[in-house]
């Protein structure tokens, strides 16, 4: 049970601070978090579904 509530929380506190470490993240490095994730997940789908094709 401990090895679906952890994630659970940790899940939980990236959504309920996700606006601090955005704003921190952009002030170290100058890039939104936001299109970062969203490449790495376009990227993800992709591998996905051409793996399913093939």
């Amino acid at each position: 049970m401990l090895k679906f509530v952890i994630p659970a929380i940790i899940v939980f506190l990236i959504v309920l601070f996700w606006e601090q470490i955005n704003e921190k993240i952009y002030k170290r490095f100058k890039i939104k978090i936001n299109y970062i994730i969203l490449i790495i997940s376009f990227i993800v789908l992709g591998v996905i579904f051409t793996l399913l094709y093939f």
